[in-house]
């Protein structure tokens, strides 16, 4: 089926533009993170990483499959001295090591398959001190009500998204992905919002 890239970024911003801002200030609060570079990866139409630009110092770039979109998108925000786009696979990340402050996503679901190599990758671009958030679904419970329930329909997982993909049980097959990608630094969160993924690197050598 071919992908249609204005019906998928209609849906990213129709359907949860309330959810950006909040998990935006949610980066902001746990990662303590507000300037450098910041990659958002996964980022259908730039949504999560513009918010995120408004709120921080952050450079931001956006590494995206829909660049025309996600550039129009930039533009008609007048954050283009902020933001750039990036065309690019999360399995190979075209970015030098040790090169970004901050690494987000909230595009946890699309990894799955190849969750070891993409946290791997993930962890090779983070400077020393770094962090990246990486997660699935809303962002904090109270915004569930805010998407539409003809959205959930879409879901062919049922309501439970990534938590009914993995069984109900993901930290166990999360962590057993980060310790296989020999990243030690790092916390996961489960609750009504969703899962939720802190890794640091740490200023020592991994």
């Amino acid at each position: 089926m071919e992908l249609n890239i204005k019906e998928v970024d209609g849906i990213a911003y129709k359907v949860f533009s309330p959810v950006y801002p909040v998990i935006a200030e949610q980066i902001k609060d746990k990662t303590g993170i507000n300037k450098g570079l910041c990659l958002d990866i996964g980022a259908v139409g730039g949504y999560l990483g513009m918010e995120l630009s408004k709120i921080t110092d952050l450079s931001v770039c956006l590494s995206d499959k829909m660049l025309k979109n996600t550039y129009e998108n930039i533009r008609s925000n007048g954050l283009g001295h902020k933001v750039k786009t990036l065309l690019g696979n999360v399995n190979e990340i075209p970015i030098k090591d040790e090169s970004i402050n901050l690494v987000i996503s909230r595009a946890l679901e699309s990894f799955w398959a190849d969750i070891e190599k993409i946290f791997k990758e993930i962890y090779r671009v983070l400077t020393p001190g770094g962090t990246a958030y990486i997660g699935g679904r809303l962002g904090i419970s109270e915004l569930k009500d805010q998407v539409p329930s003809k959205m959930k329909k879409r879901n062919k997982e049922g309501k439970g998204g990534i938590i009914k993909k993995l069984n109900d049980n993901p930290i166990a097959i999360i962590e057993k992905a980060l310790y296989q990608a020999e990243i030690k630094s790092f916390a996961i969160n489960m609750d009504e919002s969703g899962v939720w993924v802190t890794i640091r690197r740490l200023n020592t050598k991994h």
